[in-house]
């Protein structure tokens, strides 16, 4: 039932921009804090921040969300090739996973 649709990504240089958008169903979406989750090829899974707190790329990620469209946004700025993984949102904060359940995903890769 949960329905986590990631979409935004693409190839973009070093120093360029890309908005991420979570579209989320299933759920009370305003009831949850949402995060967003980054692999990078060969690496776990790295926490960049829920729409409570922002952690491994503060000043340069920003994490928003709109409660009316249920849908949950990632602005990255000043991209590094470091960045370039498959980004996840998630339902919950930094610990948890409040349904265990990820979408499928959006790709970005930062390279010249």
């Amino acid at each position: 039932e949960v329905q986590l649709v990631e979409s935004g990504g693409g190839l973009v240089q070093p120093g360029g921009s890309l908005r991420l958008s979570c579209a989320a169903s299933g759920f009370t979406f305003g009831s949850y804090d949402m995060s967003w989750v980054r692999q990078a090829p060969g690496k776990g899974p790295e926490w960049v921040g829920s729409t409570y707190y922002e952690d491994s790329v503060k000043g340069r990620f920003t994490i928003s969300r709109d409660n009316a469209t249920n849908t949950l946004y990632l602005q990255m700025n000043s991209l590094k090739p470091e960045d370039t993984a498959v980004y996840y949102c998630v339902v919950g904060g930094r610990l948890t996973n409040s349904f265990g359940s990820w979408g499928q995903g959006t790709q970005v890769t930062v390279s010249s």
